[in-house]
């Protein structure tokens, strides 16, 4: 099949590039800046794409299968401080992203699109999301190395995924982990819905390299259409 895949160059997008190539799929590759890649794999193309440009990423739509959207402020595989200080700087561009690639699908329908967003919208119980939680946010971004200020940026992703549940379009959200970092393809994990998946322990943790995994499985065989899931140990 053919994979779109925006924020190509990120920690999850390379990782996502890397699993659909691994396995056989061709693969169109976006970036902001395409004429620094250097690249020598087979089956896959580099070009330019802003995901805020509706008009650019329908032009990009023709043949594609999916698009999976791992974009971020910034680029957080090369400086996570600026891409943390873009997020709490401006907490709405997640909705601008998730309109311009929802218009850019009017002309498309039939494309599905997999938006890589935030586990600040899942659920710590029913009916409660993390992104609501209050002090419990502040000590879980805490926990993680993250400003308090932070918490703007989990409800923009939040909100985003909001926008998502309003549209009719052939549309996945992907809720990592809490806990998402570099580390092995093991491909032993759970999958969940609305509510974080935790191991013994009561940690919401994933490598990369696994999520990149479940992203390429929902591609191929598609089972949340218009619906959100997540993953844990």
């Amino acid at each position: 099949m053919h994979i779109g895949i925006i924020g190509a160059t990120g920690n999850i997008g390379s990782r996502v590039v890397t699993e659909a190539l691994g396995r056989g799929h061709r693969v169109s590759a976006f970036t902001r800046d395409p004429a620094a890649i250097r690249e020598e794999r087979p089956n896959i193309s580099w070009a330019g794409l802003d995901v805020f440009d509706a008009p650019g990423i329908a032009a990009a739509l023709p043949g594609l299968d999916v698009l999976i959207s791992a974009y971020q402020p910034g680029n957080a595989s090369r400086d996570i401080a600026d891409t943390i200080r873009r997020s709490i700087a401006d907490p709405t561009v997640h909705t601008s992203a998730v309109h311009a690639l929802l218009t850019a699908l009017n002309s498309h329908p039939q494309t599905r699109l997999i938006v890589v967003g935030g586990a600040g919208s899942l659920e710590l119980e029913p009916g409660q999301t993390l992104a609501d939680a209050g002090e419990r946010l502040h000590e879980g971004l805490e926990a993680l190395g993250l400003p308090r200020e932070y918490a703007a940026a989990v409800r923009g992703a939040r909100d985003a995924l909001n926008v998502l549940r309003t549209s009719n379009r052939l549309w996945t959200y992907f809720s990592p982990a809490g806990d998402i970092f570099p580390g092995q393809r093991t491909g032993r994990f759970r999958l969940g819905g609305d509510q974080f998946v935790v191991d013994a322990e009561g940690r919401s943790r994933i490598s990369m390299e696994d999520a990149a995994i479940a992203l390429v499985d929902e591609a191929e065989l598609p089972r949340f259409v218009q619906r959100r899931f997540t993953i844990g140990y």
